[in-house]
């Protein structure tokens, strides 16, 4: 599908609080075909999220110790976690000492998972979620560990006011880019 296809059929799901607020660029370089693309999400005139083809992937974290430092990232620990560390020790670590195993745990995934999707933005990659996005539901997109699902899915109008504001907790575990888009859906309600 040709980029303004595939870009009118976008903004045709744009929540209408967003319509002309949300765009999205692909500056072209018609003889140039072969020079890497670059892709925009904006928001006001402004560049929020920059794909492309290029090796500079975006960083919002230089290494993993700045996420696990990070005091702003929550990750909730149940006691199945638990149960599942002290089943690992063999029952030899003391219970406060397994908190903080699980917590070290949980947070070195949440930032091999984070790390590994700020890699994968790409031009290219954008035009192939965002088919993804058009054939799937709109639930299936919000699931999805992928950023960019989640941000299309964030935009759309089929998403509702109540869903909206229920899933501020889901969010919280989500990239930081992925919680600007949802705090400008819900400020927009």
């Amino acid at each position: 599908m040709s980029w303004s296809k595939l870009k009118q059929q976008l903004e045709s799901f744009l929540s209408p609080a967003l319509n002309g607020r949300v765009e999205y660029r692909a500056p072209g370089y018609r003889y140039l075909p072969d020079k890497s693309g670059i892709c925009y999400i904006s928001v006001d005139k402004k560049n929020i999220l920059r794909m492309s083809d290029k090796t500079s992937f975006i960083r919002w974290y230089q290494t993993e110790q700045e996420i696990k430092n990070d005091p702003a990232i929550q990750i909730p620990i149940t006691s199945d976690d638990i149960e599942a560390v002290k089943k690992d020790t063999k029952g030899t670590v003391p219970e406060d000492r397994l908190i903080v195993i699980v917590r070290s745990r949980k947070t070195s995934e949440y930032a091999k998972e984070l790390l590994s999707a700020q890699a994968s933005l790409s031009k290219s990659n954008f035009t192939v979620v965002a088919n993804k996005f058009l054939s799937t539901s709109v639930e299936e997109s919000i699931e999805s560990n992928d950023i960019l699902l989640n941000i299309l899915a964030l935009v759309d109008r089929r998403i509702g006011k109540k869903r909206i504001l229920n899933m501020s907790e889901k969010m919280k575990l989500k990239h930081p880019i992925v919680q600007y888009f949802y705090e400008l859906r819900r400020n927009t309600l």
